[in-house]
């Protein structure tokens, strides 16, 4: 797990000095440049719209402000040292805006287990993990305050892993609705909270539902002269009277016009069930919409 992770940082460092190479000392310190960015996404015809650094974890469902006709495909990366095995998280979304403001997802994420075996139970077996859906609806976009707020809500069909789909596909379902605020501070700094409850209903003669409380917050800076941003994205779950905390430093770099790639950190603050992890975010936008 260590020299992977290592790996991802050194990666990282190196995306980000490609960009800053590219630029001159005069484009860096040019807050134009930064102001023709974000009249690309707020000073062209259509509903308001802010421009908001968004959180690469914990994905939105579509920009905030979202305009008729966005769209997006997610290829998301994740390893995770769970001390006697690894964990490999496979997701692929497809996020779009059927209407202004309104965007809809739909997410297909499976998981992977590796590593030594000391008994039969303490590694999960592979499983699909469910069907998830989403809508998000932006209620309130204010070009002049910078701010944006929305809410959403994550439906998961939960299924069963792999060796007992035959006999039984579904084991439950996950009811998440959520709020987002973003403000963005001048033109580089942006902030963001993500918070709801979360209901994970399980199906069976012992069927019981679990409750658990999420409150993510992010701060990011977006590099001057560049769609590139580094921050530090913070989450927080209240589940069965214990408190839950995970930093998750991170940045996005834009490879291609329509092509961004997101690499982010995962360090626990209490490593009873996990240590270190990481995770990649491939995103490509066909309408070639920068976000």
């Amino acid at each position: 797990m260590i020299p992977f992770f290592r790996l991802i940082v050194v990666a990282a460092l190196g995306l980000l000095a490609l960009p800053a190479a590219a630029q001159t000392p005069d484009s860096l310190a040019n807050p134009r440049l930064d102001s023709l960015y974000i009249a690309e996404t707020q000073d062209v015809k259509g509903p308001d719209k802010v421009l908001h650094a968004e959180p690469l974890f914990i994905d939105l469902i579509r920009d905030l402000g979202a305009r008729k006709g966005e769209r997006e495909w997610n290829v998301g990366l994740g390893l995770t040292d769970n001390f006697s095995y690894d964990s490999h998280e496979l997701l692929v979304e497809y996020e779009w805006a059927p209407v202004n403001r309104l965007g809809l997802e739909v997410e297909v994420p499976v998981t992977f287990y590796s590593g030594r075996r000391q008994n039969d139970t303490q590694r999960p077996k592979n499983r699909l993990n469910g069907l998830k859906t989403a809508f998000q609806y932006s209620f309130y976009v204010s070009e002049k305050h910078q701010t944006s707020l929305a809410l959403g809500y994550i439906n998961e069909v939960l299924l069963n892993d792999f060796t007992a789909l035959s006999r039984r596909a579904v084991t439950g379902n996950a009811y998440s609705p959520f709020l987002v605020a973003a403000r963005r501070w001048g033109s580089n700094v942006h902030s963001l909270i993500y918070t709801g409850p979360i209901w994970e209903q399980h199906y069976g003669r012992e069927g019981h539902t679990e409750f658990s409380y999420q409150l993510n917050s992010s701060f990011h800076y977006m590099i001057p002269g560049t769609r590139n941003f580094i921050g530090l994205e913070t989450n927080k779950v209240w589940q069965h009277g214990s408190f839950d905390l995970t930093f998750r430093p991170q940045m996005r770099v834009s490879v291609a016009d329509n092509l961004i790639i997101g690499i982010v950190g995962g360090i626990p603050v209490r490593r009873e069930n996990e240590r270190l992890s990481s995770f990649l975010r491939l995103i490509y936008e066909p309408s070639h919409n920068h976000r």
